[in-house]
């Protein structure tokens, strides 16, 4: 992956990306990174293994995790998060976005460009660009995945010390076959997202 995109909008670029659109449990959290792509050279050079930067969801956790930890200490980044009563209340999409527009809001440094992944912009004051499949193309918004992906990741296993019926832990809120078995035999937690299938048909 290189910056074949960013580099059409300028030096200093803020990628944006959520996790958490498709489970039955949790939060949707966003991450905004800023990058000055002309201080990336350096930074691969010291740290080799960020050119392995990808869309989260196709690296191994080992590999996801290790590039976290060097992410979080080398470039600044904002956090957002829509929780899972704005989810019922809104529907996923515009919680993501809301997400989104509180990472970039977080992250109070502004940039040349803003890039998203998607097809759908958040409401934000600046340049804005969303980029399909953005997570598989440029850097910014793969690096945005990759730490989006670990914090909730990592949210998801503190809640499941309060609910291990579920095992967050290991699924992080996605509907496997163990989770929706658990929520057969145990019903639904405040965390779950009520107007998600198959919840919806499990409670009528």
């Amino acid at each position: 992956m290189n910056f074949d995109i960013e580099e059409k909008f300028g030096d200093i670029i803020v990628g944006i990306d959520e996790v958490g659109r498709g489970p039955l449990a949790g939060p949707v959290v966003a991450v905004a990174v800023y990058i000055k792509r002309s201080l990336w050279k350096n930074f691969i050079v010291k740290y080799p293994e960020i050119i392995k930067i990808n869309d989260s969801k196709k690296l191994s956790k080992k590999i996801r995790e290790k590039i976290y930890k060097i992410l979080i200490n080398i470039i600044p980044f904002g956090v957002g998060a829509a929780s899972v009563k704005e989810i019922e209340e809104k529907n996923i999409l515009q919680a993501s976005l809301i997400a989104m527009e509180r990472a970039y809001m977080s992250l109070k440094i502004t940039a040349d460009f803003v890039l998203v992944d998607g097809i759908n912009t958040p409401k934000i004051k600046a340049n804005v660009k969303a980029i399909k499949n953005g997570d598989n193309k440029c850097i910014s918004i793969a690096s945005a995945s990759i730490i989006a992906k670990v914090i909730r990741d990592n949210l998801m296993k503190k809640l499941s010390y309060k609910y291990p019926e579920f095992f967050w832990n290991e699924n992080s809120g996605y509907g496997t076959k163990l989770h929706i078995n658990k929520i057969k035999l145990f019903g639904i937690s405040p965390h779950h997202r009520k107007s998600f299938k198959p919840i919806t048909k499990m409670i009528k």
